[in-house]
C-alpha cells in the first residue's frame, strides 16, 4: 500500500507556500510599479488580490531598491542633501508610474471638491486635475522632498537608504490596512474588482510591513524615534481613512493609493522632527 511519508509532505507543502509568496510578491511588485515581471508568476491567476496583498510591503522594498541604492550614492558623493531627496523621489515616481500620487490627486479632488457621496465618486473618475488635486501634489512632493533632505545628513549613506526601505514598506502596509478596513465604495471599481484582502493576509502585511520597518530603522534611529514614526503613520493613516468613509463611505482604488503618500509624508515628516 502507496503512503507519503509525513515530513516529505511538510517539506512538499513548505515548498509550495514559498513559491505562492514568491509569486504574490512577483503580482504585487507589477500592481504597484511599472517594473515587468514574468509572465509565469500570472499564470492561472484570476486577478484577485485577496491574498496577494500580503506581499505588499516586500514589494514596496523592492521598488523602491534601486532609488535607496542611488540615495546612498550621492550621499557617498557629497550630493547636496535637498537634489539628493528630490532625485530619489523622481526615481520613486518614475519606478511607480506615479501610481500612488496619481491616486493622491484624485483623491483630494473628490473628497474635497465633491458636494456628496455620488459627486465626490465622480469626480475622482474624471483624468482631469483639480486645485484640490495639484494642491496635495505640490505639499506631498515639498514635504517629503524637505523632510528627506533634512533626514540625509543626520544619517550615513547605508543609514539613508536603510530609512527609506524602511518607510517603503512602512507605507505599503498602511495600504493594506485602508483597504481591509473599508469596503469598495464602487461595485465597478479597481478595489471592488481586486478583491476584499483575507484577514490572514492583511495581519501578514502588516505584520512583515512592521517587522521590515523595525529591522531597518533599529540601527539608524532610538526606540523613542521608531514610536514616534508608527504613531504618526497611525493617526495619519487612521485620520484618512475617516475622512474618506465619512465622504463616501468605502475605498477606492485612488484611496488606496492615497493612503501610501498619506503614511510616507508621516513617516518621513516624523523622522525628520525625531532624529
Amino acid at each position: 500500500m502507496f503512503c507519503v511519508h509525513p515530513v516529505h509532505s511538510r517539506t512538499r507543502g513548505k515548498q509550495v507556500d514559498i513559491r505562492e509568496y514568491i509569486d504574490d510578491v512577483a503580482r504585487s511588485v507589477a500592481f504597484l510599479s511599472r517594473i515587468r515581471v514574468p509572465q509565469r508568476h500570472f499564470d492561472g491567476h484570476d486577478g484577485r488580490l485577496n491574498r496577494t496583498v500580503r506581499a505588499f510591503p516586500v514589494a514596496g522594498l523592492l521598488i523602491v531598491l534601486p532609488a535607496a541604492a542611488l540615495l546612498s550614492i550621492l550621499e557617498a558623493l557629497g550630493a547636496a542633501s535637498l537634489f539628493a531627496a528630490f532625485l530619489v523621489l523622481a526615481v520613486q515616481t518614475l519606478l511607480t508610474g506615479a501610481l500612488h500620487e496619481d491616486g493622491l490627486s484624485d483623491a483630494a479632488d473628490g473628497l474635497g471638491g465633491g458636494r456628496d457621496r455620488d459627486s465626490a465618486l465622480t469626480i475622482m473618475k474624471d483624468s482631469r486635475v483639480g486645485s484640490y488635486g495639484v494642491v496635495a501634489l505640490i505639499l506631498s512632493f515639498g514635504l517629503r522632498t524637505s523632510a528627506l533632505a533634512g533626514i540625509i545628513p543626520l544619517l550615513s549613506p547605508i543609514g539613508a537608504a536603510m530609512v527609506l526601505l524602511a518607510v517603503a514598506a512602512a507605507s505599503r502596509a498602511a495600504m493594506v490596512w485602508h483597504w481591509s478596513t473599508l469596503p469598495p465604495a464602487r461595485k465597478d471599481g479597481v478595489a471592488a474588482s481586486a478583491g476584499q484582502p483575507d484577514p490572514s493576509a492583511v495581519q501578514a502585511a502588516l505584520l512583515s510591513g512592521a517587522a521590515i520597518a523595525v529591522l531597518f530603522l533599529l540601527p539608524n534611529a532610538p526606540l523613542l524615534t521608531i514610536a514616534s514614526v508608527a504613531l504618526a503613520i497611525f493617526a495619519a493613516v487612521f485620520a484618512f481613512t475617516d475622512v474618506v468613509r465619512d465622504k463616501i463611505g468605502g475605498n477606492t482604488g485612488d484611496t488606496i493609493g492615497a493612503t501610501e503618500q498619506v503614511a510616507e509624508i508621516a513617516a518621513l515628516c516624523a523622522l525628520a522632527l525625531a532624529l
